[in-house]
């Protein structure tokens, strides 16, 4: 037990249960707080009218049609959530990935479904080519690799068309190089510099992908993305494509995964200070879900340990499929 110095001199046993003793107590006292605001849903849109297609790999998550997102970002802000992330699912894909920027894809119809029927709702967008590409990589194919700039050229595109549609916040995720820039210059240049730019500045080349990628369809049909997303043994790396990325306009920055990068994380927050998001992603939202269907542990209280360990490492932002769930609890 530790002790301190009282001003006689006297030592006396320092008793910090005492400050854990009640539900009212521990509240009072609470350092990290989570709230609904701070929690963002992820969207998969796909076309068609009344889908609602369960990820298998993710109980809970699903593949919606656009009435159908309509009606679930709608019900996320009864429970409060107040922003969303949007991914889309097209029908036709192309080797250049030409969907991502089509005004009438799943994403731009999307926004403009929701700016009419959830006026209130923040709308993020996703910008990358995988989803787009019948080769599920995040740039164009040139000589057998990823090519840099041709692939930016594309995201500005996809960008450009989100903000047309009405997106508030573009988030490249694909982790090409100056495509934050470029995107910032096309934005200004044509009237939409209100729209800001959410950085996937340190997205990392992750196990915990796969049942996104189910969900999203875009796993890489050959090869992998060690080429472009970050090595997971790197942190200085991590800091050094965030300071990048915020020199070239970003409002926003985002650390991809949370959980097995918390201390990236603080490192970022700490480092600059910026509004910071982390991605609970998808294959960290699956481990609990088994966990609990096979009654490891309950579901509720690590749910919410997880969410606030996320938020507890510096995280502004939590994009996370546990949201609506989240947002009930804390009322």
């Amino acid at each position: 037990m530790s002790t301190t110095q009282t001003p006689a001199g006297l030592t006396l046993p320092r008793r910090l249960r005492r400050l854990r003793r009640s539900d009212a107590m521990r509240a009072m006292v609470r350092e990290t707080h989570l709230s609904p605001d701070s929690l963002m849903l992820p969207l998969f849109v796909c076309e068609g009218e009344g889908v609602r297609r369960e990820v298998s790999s993710m109980p809970g998550v699903f593949n919606l049609s656009i009435d159908e997102a309509v009606k679930e970002a709608a019900a996320a802000r009864a429970d409060g959530i107040r922003s969303v992330l949007l991914f889309g699912l097209p029908d036709d894909k192309d080797d250049v990935g030409s969907s991502a920027y089509d005004p009438n894809a799943p994403v731009q119809s999307a926004v403009r479904a929701l700016k009419r029927e959830v006026p209130d709702v923040l709308i993020v967008t996703d910008v990358c080519l995988c989803e787009y590409t019948d080769h599920g990589h995040c740039g164009l194919i040139i000589d057998g690799e990823i090519a840099n700039d041709p692939s930016v050229e594309q995201l500005v595109r996809a960008a450009v068309s989100h903000a047309a549609a009405g997106a508030d916040i573009v988030a490249p995720s694909d982790m090409m190089d100056g495509r934050v820039a470029a995107i910032r210059r096309a934005l200004d240049d044509r009237g939409h510099d209100q729209v800001a730019i959410m950085s996937y500045a340190a997205k990392y080349c992750s196990a915990f992908y796969g049942p996104f990628r189910e969900a999203a369809g875009s796993a890489p049909k050959f090869g992998d993305r060690r080429s472009h997303q970050m090595d997971p043994a790197n942190a200085h790396e991590a800091l050094r494509e965030v300071e990048q990325d915020i020199a070239e306009g970003a409002d926003l920055v985002l650390v991809k995964p949370a959980v097995a990068y918390l201390d990236v994380i603080r490192r970022v927050k700490d480092a600059f200070g910026y509004p910071t998001a982390a991605y609970h992603v998808s294959g960290e939202y699956a481990m609990l879900k088994a966990a609990a269907r096979n009654g490891w542990i309950d579901e509720t209280r690590a749910m919410m340990e997880t969410l606030i360990g996320i938020r507890r490492a510096g995280a502004d932002i939590i994009i996370t499929y546990y949201a609506r769930d989240a947002a009930r609890l804390l009322g």
